[in-house]
């Protein structure tokens, strides 16, 4: 099998900022951060290890995206009786998955925040066409009022994450309350989604011309 040479330069925040302007951030990179993608990317990895790894990855990611929703100060009396000046979570976050695959990273989610709600959305491709449509969606009542973590791992057209947030705007949520939490995207995907819901944030681990399109098959052991 012919091997095809994928190794172009990496995009670092500065790359990023230029081209997506504030609506796409990397999560910080390191070593770690760089095995864990390399091993879910390795055709070599066993799915047991695939798994687990991915779930390492995908809690760094949702920790980050975490960090990115509007907090609050506030005041807590401490053991010793001393007063601490801290912060707390905005009410109203939930999260909502894009299945199959974004629900891999429910877990993660409930892991972080253990009462969060969680709503799906079934997008769906004709086999024809190719265009994407939404075929089932369930979502907290009031999420029109909620802060959105939209779990989708990997995007590399951008369609169904256009789709899923189509339906949520339908449902009253604003764009900008929109946080898009995702392991692995391409750049042409990311220019398709920032085109069409400018004010949505997205938080990605790797930008790569070639995403890892296996993830999903691989992690419920469908492949």
């Amino acid at each position: 099998m012919e091997l095809i040479d994928t190794d172009i330069r990496p995009w670092n925040s500065e790359d990023v900022r230029e081209q997506f302007g504030d609506s796409l951030s990397l999560l910080p990179s390191n070593d770690n951060i760089k095995e864990l993608q390399t091993i879910l990317r390795d055709k070599n990895t066993s799915r047991s290890d695939f798994k687990f790894y991915a779930d390492r990855l995908i809690r760094l990611v949702i920790e980050e995206s975490l960090n990115n929703l509007p907090f609050t100060d506030c005041e807590v009396v401490t053991p010793t009786g001393a007063l601490y000046k801290g912060l707390k979570y905005g009410a109203g976050n939930c999260g909502v998955s894009i299945v199959r695959s974004g629900e891999a990273m429910e877990q993660g989610l409930r892991d972080c925040c253990r009462s969060i709600r969680i709503g799906k959305i079934l997008v769906e491709s004709d086999t024809d066409t190719h265009e994407a449509h939404v075929v089932y969606a369930k979502f907290p009542e009031d999420i029109a009022r909620r802060q959105v973590l939209l779990m989708y791992p990997i995007m590399s057209t951008g369609n169904t994450v256009k789709q899923a947030v189509n339906v949520l705007r339908q449902h009253g949520v604003k764009e900008e309350r929109i946080i898009l939490s995702n392991l692995f995207c391409t750049p042409a995907a990311v220019q398709a989604v920032v085109d069409y819901v400018p004010r949505m944030k997205i938080l990605t681990s790797e930008l790569h011309p070639v995403a890892p399109n296996h993830f999903g098959q691989k992690y419920f052991g469908t492949d």
